[in-house]
C-alpha cells in the first residue's frame, strides 16, 4: 500500500477496523423478522462510507451492476499506473503474490485461482476449457446471464453439445430443497455439466450452491457456478462450497478495478468436500502452457500435479495496476471482515423486504425471503400498484429513469420467464451494499411507494 492509500485510510476519521466492537459481527437476526440486523452499529458502517467516493447527491443502489472502488484502490491505481509508465515496466507474470491474498479471503489455493477480466471471461474460459463432446448436455436455469449463455451456445454450436434449462420459480414460496429437486429431475444419461447463477442476477435468488454441489458429485458431473455477485457480497469458502468452477467479479460487490473478475478452478482432491476426480480441462488461454511435453494427469489427491491458476494467469504482459487494484480491495474487505460485511448486506435486504411486504404484500417479492438458505443482498420486487404494469417494458423503465431522476436513487430493473405468465416480468432490482444503512433502505421504500402512487 502506497503512503496515499494510507493517508486516506487514516483520514477516515480514524476507523480502525480491527478494534470495531465484536457486536458488527453478530448474526443475522431470526428469518421473518423485521428488525435490521446490525442497527447498532451505524457508527461503524458511517466510518466504511468514508472509504468511498460516491457521489452523496445519489444514492447508489445498483452495485449489482459495477462496483465503486474505495480511495485507497484508485490510489494504487493511480500510483502503479505512473511507475509502470515512469519505468517502462512490463509484467509478464502469473501475480503469484497477488492471487495468494484473494485465495486467503475466497477460501482455496492459490494454483486454483485465477485474476481474470470479470465474470464473462471466466464462464468463456470454463466452459472452452472443458471437454465436451457432441450429444453431451449441459443441464442449466432460464435465468442465466448471458456470460454463461454465450460460451454455452458456442459449445453448442461448434461441438454439437446439447443445452437442457430448468423453469425456476420464483418468489417467497420456495425452499432450498425445491430448487434441487427441479435439477434433480432433469438430470438424464447424457448429462455431463450442471451450470447455474448463485445469485440468479435476475430475481437474486441464492441457489443452494452446496446442496447443488452435492446433487453433481452424486451423478459425476461438472459443476460450473456463475458467481458473478458473491465476491464481496458473500462470505464464503469456494473449496467448502465442493464445487468444480466458479467464476465472480471483482469489480461489483467487491468494488475492485473495472476489468477483474475472479476465477475458482477446483485443481486437488479434498474428499470432505469434493471427493469426485477432477475434471478434465484444458488452460486455453495460456502463455506459458508447456509448448513440449504436456503436463501429468490432474491430481487424485489433496496436492496438486501442477499449478493451472499459473497457467492461466500467464497470458503475456499483465496489468500491474488492476492486480495491484485487487490486492488492495481484498485487503479493505478483511480488515471490515468479509462475514460482518454479508451480515450487514443481506441483512439490509432482509429489512428492505419486510418493508416491501408491508406495502406492496409478499407476492411482489420475485427474491425469496424467509428460507436463510436463499437470501442473498439483491432484492426483486414488484413495485407498481397495477401488478399488471410489471409486464410493460416501457412503465418498467420509466420507474428506474424516474428514481434517478425525481428521487436520486440509482436502481435497475431485469426482465426474466415466470413459470404460467405468456410475457417476462420487469421488476426492479437493488442492490444493498456496505455503504448504505437503514435509512437509505427507508428511502428507497417511500420514494418507490411514493413513485407508483403517481404511476398507478
Amino acid at each position: 500500500m502506497g503512503a496515499g492509500a494510507g493517508a486516506v485510510v487514516a483520514g477516515a476519521a480514524g476507523l480502525n477496523f480491527a478494534a470495531a466492537s465484536p457486536a458488527t459481527a453478530a448474526p443475522l437476526a431470526a428469518a421473518g423478522s423485521s428488525s435490521l440486523p446490525l442497527a447498532n452499529d451505524a457508527n461503524f458502517w458511517r466510518q466504511v462510507e468514508k472509504l468511498f467516493t460516491l457521489d452523496k447527491k445519489v444514492l447508489f443502489m445498483n452495485v449489482g451492476t459495477v462496483g465503486s472502488p474505495p480511495r485507497e484502490v484508485l490510489d494504487v491505481l493511480d500510483e502503479t499506473n505512473r511507475s509502470v509508465a515512469r519505468d517502462a515496466l512490463s509484467a509478464y507474470s502469473d501475480f503469484a503474490d497477488v492471487r495468494a491474498v484473494a485465495a486467503r479471503g475466497y477460501g482455496c489455493d492459490v494454483d486454483e485461482l485465477v485474476i481474470s477480466h470479470n465474470t464473462s471471461d471466466g464462464m468463456s474460459k470454463i466452459i472452452a476449457g472443458l471437454n465436451l463432446r457432441a450429444g453431451d448436455e449441459i443441464l442449466t436455469s432460464n435465468h442465466e446471464h448471458g456470460g454463461g449463455l454465450v460460451p454455452m451456445a458456442l459449445a453448442r454450436d461448434r461441438y454439437g453439445v446439447v443445452i437442457r434449462k430448468v423453469a425456476l420459480p420464483v418468489g417467497n414460496d420456495q425452499r432450498a430443497e425445491d430448487y434441487v429437486e427441479l435439477f434433480r429431475r432433469a438430470i438424464t444419461a447424457r448429462t455431463k455439466v450442471l451450470l447455474f447463477s448463485a445469485p440468479t442476477y435476475k430475481t437474486g435468488t441464492m441457489l443452494p450452491i452446496r446442496m447443488l454441489a452435492k446433487l453433481a458429485q452424486e451423478h459425476g458431473l461438472i459443476s460450473v457456478v456463475d458467481g458473478a455477485h458473491i465476491p464481496g457480497m458473500m462470505n464464503y469458502s469456494f473449496h467448502e462450497l465442493g464445487v468444480d468452477f466458479l467464476a465472480g467479479s471483482a469489480a461489483k460487490w467487491q468494488c475492485g478495478p473495472g476489468g477483474t473478475g475472479v476465477l475458482y478452478i477446483r485443481n486437488k482432491v479434498l474428499s470432505q468436500y469434493n471427493p469426485n476426480p477432477l475434471p478434465e480441462f484444458w488452460p486455453v488461454v495460456s502463455s506459458s502452457y508447456p509448448q513440449e511435453g504436456g503436463v501429468p494427469p490432474r491430481s487424485s489427491t489433496d496436492t496438486a500435479s501442477y499449478n493451472i491458476g499459473s497457467y492461466l494467469q500467464s497470458v503475456g504482459n499483465g496489468s500491474i495496476a488492476l492486480t495491484e487494484g485487487v490486492r488492495t480491495v481484498c485487503g479493505v474487505w478483511d480488515r471490515i471482515g468479509r462475514q460482518r460485511i454479508e451480515n450487514h448486506v443481506v441483512g439490509l435486504s432482509s429489512y428492505l423486504k419486510e418493508l416491501v411486504v408491508e406495502r406492496w404484500g409478499v407476492q411482489s417479492l420475485y427474491s425469496p425471503k424467509d428460507d436463510p438458505r436463499l437470501v442473498c443482498a439483491l432484492t426483486s420486487f414488484n413495485p407498481f400498484r397495477n401488478r399488471t404494469d410489471v409486464l410493460n417494458a416501457e412503465k418498467s423503465a420509466a420507474f428506474v429513469a424516474r428514481m434517478h431522476d425525481e428521487y436520486g436513487i440509482t436502481i435497475r430493473n431485469s426482465d426474466f420467464p415466470v413459470i404460467g405468465s405468456a410475457q417476462s416480468h420487469r421488476p426492479v432490482r437493488i442492490s444493498t451494499h456496505l455503504f448504505h444503512q437503514s435509512q437509505d433502505v427507508d428511502r428507497l421504500v417511500d420514494a418507490a411507494w411514493e413513485l407508483s402512487g403517481k404511476m398507478a
